[in-house]
């Protein structure tokens, strides 16, 4: 193979730009980690402590929809953009301290974290494309496979018992911290790679114009049918094994039932970085329209199973959980890896950042739909509506797989 398709340096740069990613995206994972303690000294509801967790997700939102109209993070250096915004929300997330309780403070806080958030997150993966053109596949499954052990570290935090060892300030500054090393990481050891495109001009119409491109716009879709799924079970599945092992053992200590369901969800949710890995390496040889639809159809079947075991056998319940967990964000990375190789090469950072940003919108929809969903349908109903998200999203991409476009998808193999 051409050492050009393969640069010196590229897993050199995967590392570094893959730590840097979960060092800021640290501040958003510690959210849930301090929760307990925040609701107990700032005297804070459940749903008081759940608007802070959504304000993360609007801004985020907001931030990626920002990126994507303007084209930002094309126009200007990805890593110029990448160390801003990790600083920026080094300083969002530390200034919670000072918040004293103030509610509103703290959601306005939270949501310039979200918003400076989306200014590492798309641009992170925009870096990682400039390195690898064979191999991305894997590349992007990493990082977001990183990512995902993060967001089952707070599970696992709780189901050890360590949720209130320490003040909630101590886990915010030291996030903080972790997110200015990020940005010192990309300052000073993180090169663009040869893959990636020169500046593009501003253009405030593109990101409109793409949503007319029908190869895009599969590729999307299938997105936000794994969105739809994604974000929602792993909110809610930690509340599902405590309500199923609750029922399964009834005379059991609810305390030890907790922290028993803390770390199943911990698993459930944390091995889905296998997943992310395996299928970023079975992507890159078998194709992206493959391996997504593969992915997703065991998701679509694991959702509905699981959800018919609910009060059964708890180590059952747990390994077709667990199949879901893998199942479930394997393709992840693989829709952003085709929509880096759809799009044109100078707009990769605007079409990553209004993917993520339209599909974080619909995932603020699914969150709130599943306890209603539960409460009229029960667990098995409710998670049969999870199910529909990956079942369209694999027509979707079965369509994109017939287009002539996709042979530009992994080389060549669709």
């Amino acid at each position: 193979m051409p050492a050009i398709e393969c640069p010196s340096g590229r897993w050199r740069a995967l590392v570094l730009i893959a730590l840097a990613q979960i060092g800021a995206m640290s501040t958003w994972f510690s959210a849930a980690a301090v929760a307990p303690t925040l609701a107990r000294d700032w005297q804070l509801s459940a749903a008081e402590i759940a608007s802070l967790t959504v304000a993360v997700q609007i801004g985020f939102v907001f931030g990626g929809l920002t990126l994507a109209v303007t084209g930002l993070v094309d126009v200007l250096s990805t890593r110029r953009v990448f160390v801003a915004c990790a600083v920026a929300a080094a300083l969002a997330n530390g200034l919670l301290i000072f918040a004293d309780g103030r509610l509103f403070v703290a959601i306005l806080l939270r949501f310039a974290l979200g918003f400076c958030l989306a200014g590492v997150y798309p641009p992170g993966m925009k870096l990682m494309t400039g390195w690898f053109r064979v191999g991305r596949g894997l590349a992007i499954g990493t990082l977001v496979g990183a990512l995902t052990l993060g967001s089952a570290f707070p599970h696992l935090v709780a189901g050890i018992g360590l949720a209130s060892a320490f003040p909630w300030e101590s886990v915010v500054l030291t996030t903080s911290i972790s997110a200015l090393l990020s940005a010192g990481i990309v300052a000073g050891f993180v090169q663009s790679g040869p893959f990636e495109a020169s500046s593009a001009r501003l253009d405030l119409g593109w990101a409109f114009r793409s949503l007319r491109n029908p190869a895009l716009r599969l590729a999307n879709f299938g997105y936000f049918g794994h969105m739809w799924e994604l974000y929602a079970m792993w909110t809610w599945v930690p509340a599902f094994l405590l309500a199923s092992f609750l029922v399964s053992a009834p005379a059991a200590d609810p305390a030890e039932i907790g922290r028993s369901a803390s770390l199943a969800a911990a698993l459930v949710i944390g091995i889905g970085a296998l997943g992310c890995v395996g299928a970023g390496l079975l992507s890159d040889r078998a194709g992206r329209t493959l391996t997504t639809s593969l992915a997703m159809g065991v998701s679509c079947a694991s959702a509905i199973v699981t959800g018919l075991l609910f009060g059964g056998p708890p180590l059952l319940t747990v390994v077709v959980a667990a199949i879901w967990g893998v199942s479930v964000i394997a393709d992840s990375a693989q829709f952003s890896a085709a929509v880096s190789e759809l799009a044109e090469p100078e707009r990769v950072g605007s079409a990553l950042a209004l993917q993520t940003a339209l599909g974080f919108l619909l995932t603020a929809v699914s969150i709130q739909m599943l306890p209603l969903a539960t409460s009229r349908l029960g667990w098995s109903g409710a998670f049969a509506v999870l199910a529909i998200g990956p079942a369209l999203g694999v027509v979707a991409m079965l369509r994109l797989r017939s287009r002539p476009e996709a042979v530009r998808l992994a080389n060549g193999r669709r």
